[in-house]
Parts: structure tokens; C-alpha cells; sequence
């Protein structure tokens, strides 16, 4: 027995304050979970056949082309012209259903598929159980909008992933001209206080410096002029004398 038969009669047990609410839930969840599970076997069935041609052709094209290179007289009769012709025909089929699994995106869409009924699988069985995010309601009727909004938002993603080639969630980013002119003006802010500060610093240490080097030349200087006067008076002394 498929899900959808084992849970109607949960559903038919369920106390809803209005019977079309179950109605709802016939046929919009169980509806919806029916087809995705028809969508994902008619998907799985395609792509497990052009997988299994891509490997086995993968597997088989290198061993066939190994053997042509033994020893001619050991191969069976016109082997040239059976390699040659086995190896174009598995070569075609490996690169027809590569091209096929890319071309109808049957790898995205199965394992998308796969996603979408196991989600609402776990939605039910959450709602069925008020357990996990259902787990603060008192009964079914207060958790039906809360569950029937989750319904609808499985469905929509997946609808926006299936039209947009599964690119629904991973749309580029508009480029935002204003902030990356913002964040360049304050790298450069940055860089030229950094640059000041440090020209500044250096100033501050080469006059440091240079007035350390003319105290002592200026001592010397007084000391010389001190001796000169000096001199001068003990000549005008010895003159007067």
C-alpha cells in the first residue's frame, strides 16, 4: 500500500471543525505527494537507464580497445573490424546518454523530486503527530493553517526550482555600486591615516634627533666664547699693569 492509502483513514480521524478541511487535506497534500512520487519513479526509471549505458559503455570501450593491441594472429577473424564498429557503437551510446542526462536535467530533477515527497512526507507525519514543530498546539485545529501555509511553501519552492532549471535559490546577487564605492572610500580613508601617521611619526623622530645632536655643539660653543672672553680680560690686564 502506497502513503497516500495508509494515511486517508488518519486523516478521516482527525477532529477538524469543518469537514472540508480533511477534504483540503485529501486533495491538496495527499494529491500533491501522489504526483511527485509519479513525477520522481517516471524520472528515476530514465536515469537509471542512461546511467547504466554511460557506465558499462565506460567500463566496456577500454577493454575492448586493449585488446586490439595483442597479438594479431591470436584474435579471431576480421577482430578489427568488430572492435572497430563495438568501440564506435558504445562511444555513441556513452556520449547520447550523457547528452540526454544533461539535456533534461534528469539527475537534478530526481534527487529535487525525491526531496520534495520526503519533506512532505515529514510535514504530515509532524502535523499527524503534533510533534516537532507542531508540538505546541493543543489539537490538529489549531496546527491546520500553520501546516496547510508549510504545504504551500514546499509546493512553491519547488515549482520556482523547476521553471528557473534549478537555479531558484541560488539567483545572483544584484551589484550594490553604492556600498562598493562606500567600502573603497573607507579603505583609502584608512590607508592615507595610516600613511600621515606614519610620515608624522618620522618627523617627530629626525627633529628629536637633530636637536639631541646641537645641545652638545651648542655647550662647546659657549665654552669656546667663555674662554675667548676670558683671554681678553687677562690681556687688559696685563696692559694696564
Amino acid at each position: 500500500m502506497d502513503f497516500s492509502t495508509n494515511v486517508e483513514g488518519i486523516i478521516d480521524e482527525i477532529d477538524l471543525e469543518k469537514t472540508y478541511d480533511k477534504s483540503i487535506l485529501k486533495f491538496r497534500f495527499l494529491n500533491e505527494i501522489t504526483y511527485y512520487e509519479k513525477k520522481r519513479d517516471h524520472t528515476k526509471k530514465y536515469y537509471d537507464g542512461f546511467r547504466f549505458i554511460v557506465t558499462t559503455g565506460s567500463i566496456l570501450l577500454p577493454a575492448i580497445l586493449s585488446m586490439g593491441q595483442m597479438d594479431p594472429n591470436k584474435l579471431p577473424k576480421n577482430f578489427d573490424m568488430i572492435s572497430y564498429w563495438a568501440s564506435w557503437t558504445i562511444s555513441l551510446m556513452v556520449t547520447a546518454s550523457n547528452g540526454f542526462l544533461q539535456l533534461f536535467s534528469l539527475d537534478k530533477n530526481y534527487f529535487s523530486y525525491s526531496m520534495v515527497v520526503e519533506q512532505l512526507k515529514t510535514e504530515g507525519w509532524q502535523f499527524f503527530g503534533l510533534s516537532g514543530k507542531y508540538e505546541d498546539y493543543d489539537n490538529h485545529q489549531q496546527a491546520y493553517k500553520v501546516f496547510s501555509k508549510s504545504i504551500e511553501s514546499i509546493k512553491r519552492k519547488q515549482v520556482e526550482q523547476e521553471f528557473s532549471n534549478g537555479k531558484g535559490e541560488n539567483k545572483k546577487k544584484k551589484f550594490d555600486f553604492q556600498g562598493e564605492m562606500k567600502k573603497f572610500n573607507d579603505q583609502q580613508q584608512k590607508t592615507i591615516e595610516n600613511v600621515r601617521s606614519e610620515i608624522q611619526s618620522s618627523v617627530n623622530t629626525s627633529l628629536t634627533n637633530k636637536l639631541n645632536e646641537s645641545i652638545p655643539t651648542q655647550k662647546i660653543d659657549e665654552s669656546i666664547k667663555i674662554d675667548i672672553v676670558d683671554d681678553k680680560q687677562q690681556e687688559e690686564k696685563n696692559e694696564e699693569k
